[in-house]
């Protein structure tokens, strides 16, 4: 399969989503840098896990350095990939954290730690791959959204907000890049045990969440019944989500659609289908639809080692 091997870069696969697409991907003969932060401490037994599969089971998978919260270490990832393999054909932007609470609870800090990692974390990456990327005519962005990108969760104002902003961005670049051979498409998972129930802070405001009186004890119920719904024998399967993203790598160029909902949806199938044609119209109105067909020379093309 020589002619299919992707050189991939996986954000946030230290866990969850991250881990079990970065392990998928590397089954299937792909070159997969897993990145995560602190690799060297707080992840290191992560790493070492990563290394081990790697070695047992001859796998082109290997754990790097990569906070999507500092410039100078996505640049410098990206720049060790590049430097060893060559080039990044594919970026699946997955690293990420979710705050749940009564939203005036949560510091400023905090809300900016929200949008840190899940958008501006996202736009360093692309920025820093991009160049690649363009100079080779050929690429694929999958960024991980949610649910939550497109239908609002009470107390989950902050993550929403934050992954409507991703979608946003997704779809933006998706105009701007598809004339370059470039791909840029979302992946909407539903309720997984992922982990991101617990990057949830610790810290916030009891006063204000007291002030709230019963709403503001509503957050902790929902949180209480997402972990025991994942802890039962009918949890979602984290692995499907792994297995929608591998499938969305291994459709031809320019034939994957701009989103993908997995699992549990509430209904965001059908709302996707219902705003496409909105969506169409209005580039289109702008005389701008031909941004959104690949070009007559890229079609179906696959990228051959």
């Amino acid at each position: 399969m020589s002619e299919k091997k992707k050189i991939i870069l996986v954000t946030g696969s230290s866990n969850g989503i991250g881990r079990l697409t970065a392990e998928t991907l590397a089954r299937q003969g792909h070159h997969v840098y897993a990145s995560m932060r602190a690799i060297d401490s707080k992840n290191a037994a992560k790493r070492d896990e990563f290394l081990k599969l790697a070695q047992d089971e001859k796998l082109m998978l290997k754990p790097i350095e990569l906070d999507v919260r500092d410039q100078q270490s996505v640049e410098q990832a990206v720049a060790d990939i590049i430097s060893e393999a060559g080039r990044i054909d594919i970026v699946i932007n997955n690293a990420g954290i979710m705050y749940v609470g009564v939203s005036e609870s949560f510091s400023m800090q905090q809300v900016k730690e929200q949008f840190d990692t899940n958008f501006f974390g996202v736009e360093r990456v692309t920025r820093a791959v991009l160049p690649h990327m363009r100079n080779e005519r050929d690429g694929l962005f999958i960024n991980i959204s949610s649910l939550a990108g497109r239908v609002v969760f009470p107390f989950f104002a902050y993550y929403c907000a934050s992954k409507w902003a991703l979608e946003a961005l997704t779809e933006g670049y998706r105009y701007e890049l598809t004339p370059l051979g470039i791909e840029s498409i979302i992946v909407e998972p539903g309720p997984f045990p992922s982990g991101l129930i617990g990057s949830i802070p610790d810290d916030l405001n009891t006063q204000i969440m007291d002030a709230y009186g019963e709403i503001g004890q509503i957050p902790g119920t929902m949180i209480g019944n997402f972990v025991e719904m994942f802890s039962s024998p009918d949890a979602p399967n984290t692995q499907d989500v792994a297995d929608a993203i591998a499938g969305l790598v291994a459709k031809p160029k320019f034939q994957r659609p701009v989103r993908t909902v997995v699992g549990m949806d509430f209904g965001v199938r059908s709302l996707n289908e219902s705003a496409a044609p909105v969506q169409e119209g209005l580039v289109q109105g702008l005389g701008l639809d031909h941004l959104a067909k690949a070009p007559a020379d890229q079609a179906n093309q696959v990228h051959a080692v």
